[in-house]
Formats: C-alpha cells, sequence, structure tokens
C-alpha cells in the first residue's frame, strides 16, 4: 500500500519554517506497512492545491494534508477540500464546544467568530477531534482514495496522527508488514564497508535491502523487507543483522534506536567505575552537549571546560606558553597537555580534549582550516591525533566531535 504526504504553506517553500511533519508521518506510516511514495511542498495557492490532489488521488490510496487549517484568510485547505469533494460546510458542535473551552482555559476570553469557524467542516468528513488545538482533523474519501488533513503545528500534527489517523488507517486498509534493523557503524567510510561486505550483500535473499546512510564519520546500515509474515520477515532481518554486526564487529556500535556512541562510552565508564572531563577548544561545548543530552550522566560526566582562548590555555590549564610557542595551540603537544591538565583539574580518570580550525579564519592557529587535534588522557597515558577535516566550518565540528568519542570509544575499550 502506498501513500502521499502534501504539505501546503508558502511559509515552508520561502525557507521560514522547516518541514519535519513529513518525516514523522513518513515514518509512523512506515512502522505500520505504509509507503510514502511522493511528498509534496505546495504554495497556498488554490489552483495548485487542487490539481495536486487529482493527481495524487490518480497514483496512492492514502493523501495526508498537513496545513492551511488556520482561522485565517490565508488559509484555504478546508475550501479546498469542499471544492475538491463538491461538498458543503456544517457545524460540527463539539469542535464549537472545544474552542469554546480552549479559550475559556487558556486565554481567558471568549473566541471571535472567525475562531469558532474551526467548528465548521465539510458534510462528508469525519471529523477527527484536535484535543491540543482548535482546527479539527478531517478523514474524507473520493474514489476509493482516503484524504486526510491535519492542521500543520507540529504537536497538533503528531496528536492527532498518533491518536485518531493511525489506529483508522490501520482498520481501513490491508497492509504488509515493513521491518527495518539499522547498525549504527563509526570509523570506516561506506564505499570502504561495501568493500568488506561485498560477497555477504551479494548474497541476500530477494526482497531484503541494503542501504547505506552517511553521514560525518559514521554509517547507518538499514536492512529492510517488506511480507505479508510479519515472524518470517522479522527472524529473516534479525538473522541478518547478526550476520552483519558480526563481519563489522570492530566498527559496529549497535542498533539506531536501541544504543547511541554515547550510551555505549556511558556503559563503558560506569561498567569500570571511571570518570570523564573534557576541554573543549574547537568544538566548543559540543561534545558535553552530546553527552548531556542523556540522562545519568553525572554517574560518570565529571565536567568540561571551554578555554576557546590562547590565554585560558595557559591560564586555567596551565599549558606551558613555551610548549604553544613551539608547537602552535593547534598541534599534538598541546592536545595531550590540554588531556592531561584536565584530567588532574577534575580528578577524572579520563580526560578528552580538542584543538582546532574550524575556519573560516585561522585564529591562533598555524595549520590549515580544518586541522583538529584531539587528545585522550587515561590510566594508561596520553594519545592523540591530528585530522584535516575539509573547509566547512560546521562540518568540521561535527567531525570532531564524532571522531573524539569514536577514539574515546576505543580507548576506553582497550582496558
Amino acid at each position: 500500500m502506498q501513500a502521499e504526504i502534501i504539505t501546503i504553506g508558502d511559509e515552508i517553500l520561502i525557507g521560514q519554517i522547516i518541514d519535519t511533519n513529513s518525516a514523522y508521518i513518513s515514518k509512523a506510516l512506515n512502522s505500520i506497512g505504509v509507503r510514502v511514495n511522493q511528498i509534496t511542498s505546495i504554495q497556498d495557492d488554490r489552483q495548485q492545491i487542487l490539481q495536486t490532489f487529482a493527481e495524487a488521488a490518480d497514483r496512492v490510496a492514502l493523501v495526508i494534508v498537513t496545513g492551511g487549517l488556520g482561522p485565517t484568510k490565508d488559509d484555504i485547505t478546508k475550501s479546498c477540500f469542499l471544492t475538491f469533494f463538491e461538498d458543503t460546510l456544517v457545524l460540527h458542535e463539539p469542535t464549537r464546544e472545544h474552542v469554546k473551552m480552549l479559550f475559556a482555559t487558556y486565554i481567558q476570553k471568549s473566541p471571535t467568530d472567525q475562531n469558532l469557524q474551526q467548528a465548521l467542516v465539510p458534510s462528508q468528513a469525519e471529523v477527527l477531534h484536535n484535543a491540543h488545538g482548535t482546527a479539527p482533523g478531517l478523514w474524507m474519501v473520493k474514489n476509493n482514495t482516503v484524504f486526510v488533513s491535519l492542521p500543520g503545528v507540529p504537536f497538533e500534527m503528531k496528536h492527532l496522527l498518533q491518536n485518531e489517523v493511525l489506529p483508522r488507517v490501520m482498520t481501513h486498509f490491508k497492509r504488509p508488514f515493513i521491518y527495518h534493523q539499522t547498525l549504527l557503524t563509526y570509523g570506516l567510510g561506506e564505499s570502504s564497508i561495501s568493500d568488506r561486505i561485498e560477497a555477504w550483500e551479494s548474497a541476500l535473499p530477494v526482497g531484503v535491502k541494503l542501504a547505506y546512510l552517511p553521514s560525518f564519520g559514521k554509517v547507518r546500515l538499514r536492512l529492510s523487507a517488506t511480507h505479508s509474515d510479519e515472524s518470517f520477515v522479522t527472524a529473516t532481518i534479525d538473522t541478518l543483522m547478526g550476520q552483519l554486526k558480526e563481519q563489522l564487529s570492530d566498527i559496529a556500535i549497535g542498533l539506531e534506536g536501541q544504543t547511541t556512541m554515547v550510551e555505549q562510552i556511558a556503559d563503558l565508564l560506569n561498567g569500570k567505575g571511571h570518570t570523564l572531563s573534557l576541554a573543549e577548544s574547537c568544538t566548543g561545548g559540543a561534545l558535553a552537549r552530546e553527552i548531556t543530552a542523556h540522562s545519568g550522566v553525572s554517574s560518570f560526566y565529571r565536567g568540561g571546560l571551554i578555554p576557546y582562548a590562547t590565554d585560558l590555555k595557559i591560564k586555567i590549564l596551565g599549558i606551558d606558553p613555551a610548549l604553544i610557542a613551539a608547537h602552535s595551540t593547534v598541534s599534538i603537544e598541546v592536545a595531550e597537555a590540554m588531556a592531561q591538565s584536565t584530567k588532574k583539574l577534575f580528578g577524572s580518570d579520563y580526560a578528552l580534549a580538542t584543538t582546532g580550525i574550524a575556519g573560516p579564519t585561522k585564529g591562533d592557529g598555524e595549520g590549515e582550516v580544518g586541522t583538529v587535534c584531539i587528545a585522550i588522557a587515561g590510566p594508561s597515558g596520553v594519545c592523540a591525533e591530528q585530522f584535516i577535516f575539509g573547509k566547512a566550518r560546521e562540518r568540521i565540528i561535527q567531525k570532531s566531535v564524532d571522531k573524539a568519542f569514536e577514539m574515546l570509544y576505543k580507548e576506553i575499550s582497550k582496558i
């Protein structure tokens, strides 16, 4: 079974907002056996909306539309539904009472006539209750194609999709079972991985697909299959994923949705009763941000510093000015000194330090833009490596974060 998603709104097309709704809807539909074959973003233009509706109805059994359900004149989705379905508006009294309740509870005033018009819905529509907003969802059918209209506000859309739309889709349509497993790997590019598993990949059963999803020093490998028998497809993918993990055991971290690199590091540190501290120069707190995004990290994370300026590396971390003069701030020698000093300062078992030139200017560094040095001080001593991560600032910082965690994971795993 296939579906299409149509997002309506000039604000998407001019880049004023990012369309996160489509990604959420696609993932949710896929989880219940519905494949999204097209996502279309269109402007608030009546003729374009109607044409897009007609084209989608000829292709798929389910069309989900988001946006354009507000009370203002530029919100024309409901009006277009009336034209497309040759329908008229009727008052939906439960929605009218809901709008009044929302205004009385959260705004402490009466809704305007414009707000109350949210309760006017197409007569053919099954109204989907929006517990978090004034615009209800709509479920309508034309020539065996189901059209669902949802508000564009993400948290309203998500509630309606999970509580109103997906249960109806599961009841209304006969669907196959789609199953995915995604392996997280670090430290090897997609082409190198492909070379290593070429024979295994060539022997994959018919109907099983392997996708390579590279991103900043890490590659996700997604195995997927579709079948009417849920137990069969689950067992097949699980078995194949076990084989893939075994072949890539030196770079495999775990399964997406079940673990992350930070969680793996946390497990290793907690298992050994060890602690970690950070000294971030070029990464500017990005390592700390990723660590503290996880709950429970106080069990191993002591804290960190961002000695961005050279004089702070000297004053706070006690880096010898002569060392900096001899090797520059962006050097393996300075990175090692930063890690050792941080380990001592925080009393941690491990310390991770970064120093580099993220660009576009060189600052105090003497190397080329993209040069990054990462050091780890641990129970067995200190180690460091130097990298060249390109010219784009965002990419340099993210690759530095990924490589730093990769190095730390490998270092902790040695003991």
